[in-house]
């Protein structure tokens, strides 16, 4: 199977369990529920997860991994979507477009944008509790997969990198400071995603060091390629308008080093990322690693 149909899979498995994950039986306001499923169910790569999934498949070798770890996918994404739906906010990026639709505020208003986006924030931390409850994974597992959801996707992790990215301005904004946005706002969630698999996997600890390290360079490299497909890509592709950093003034790798030198660096970080992983010694990496150079040369 290619990379592409690998990854076109996973991502309909992921979007069919995401279909279920707010309990039919759950009394919530029909504007809220309609609110956080039409972000949700907006379509997206689904990368995150599939991370999750390829990271446990890897580290134990076999189908049922994939299935533990499932509902810990399925966190990753509704912290990724929660984000995203702040991110449009007027407050924020102030964007009326998200993978090719109305962003949530446009539709639903400012009010129940912020509310869908708290809602599946709190219900990230539910779907890994029913990891645990349904004996997928242990309870000192979830524990550990919600210590570290908790400190990648908040302050000094995901939302520290935001804070800093609002902060930033071109030409005021130096190198390390844009990293520091990129390795937080971006990559800590992928570094996430690559220790709740490996922990889902049954992964030790110095495999589960070197699996963070390689999710930390992907990360990384991912979102240089974000800043290089906003000047370069195609919007009817990437779902979203082109050149929105500079027409917000944003400070990004290509303004700071150049085109060439940020295509250069997204090639040497994937290079490092993958001799990482190589020192985690897992049963099956093949997947991470097509995915690792999928992503180098992605158009959206």
């Amino acid at each position: 199977m290619t990379i592409e149909s690998y990854i076109e899979r996973q991502a309909a498995r992921v979007d069919e369990a995401l279909q279920r994950i707010l309990p039919d039986e759950w009394d919530i306001p029909g504007k809220l529920r309609e609110s956080m499923m039409y972000s949700v169910t907006a379509g997206g790569k689904r990368l995150r997860p599939i991370l999750v999934l390829a990271a446990a498949h890897a580290t134990r070798g076999l189908e049922e991994a994939e299935r533990a770890a499932m509902p810990v996918a399925c966190a990753i994404e509704l912290i990724h979507t929660y984000s995203l739906v702040h991110d449009d906010l007027p407050a924020m990026d102030d964007d009326a477009v998200r993978r090719g639709k109305p962003t949530n505020h446009i539709v639903f208003g400012e009010a129940m944008a912020v509310l869908a986006g708290d809602a599946l924030l709190t219900h990230a931390f539910y779907c890994i509790t029913k990891a645990a409850e349904h004996d997928l994974v242990s309870a000192e597992t979830a524990l550990a997969i919600t210590s570290d959801l908790a400190r990648l996707s908040g302050a000094c992790g995901m939302v520290g990198g935001q804070a800093a990215d609002i902060l930033g301005e071109q030409g005021v904004t130096s190198l390390s400071e844009l990293e520091y946005i990129h390795l937080h706002k971006t990559s800590d969630l992928v570094t996430f995603t690559l220790l709740a698999g490996g922990r889902v996997g049954g992964a030790g600890p110095e495999q589960l060091e070197a699996m963070a390290e390689f999710g930390r360079k992907l990360g990384l490299a991912f979102q240089i390629q974000d800043d290089i497909l906003d000047l370069v890509g195609d919007e009817q592709k990437l779902g979203k308008k082109t050149n929105s950093d500079v027409a917000q003034s944003k400070v990004t790798y290509p303004y700071l080093i150049g085109l060439e030198e940020s295509q250069a660096l997204v090639e040497r970080l994937t290079e490092e990322a993958k001799m990482s992983l190589a020192r985690a010694d897992l049963r099956e990496p093949e997947r991470l690693i097509e995915i690792a150079d999928y992503l180098m040369r992605r158009d959206h």
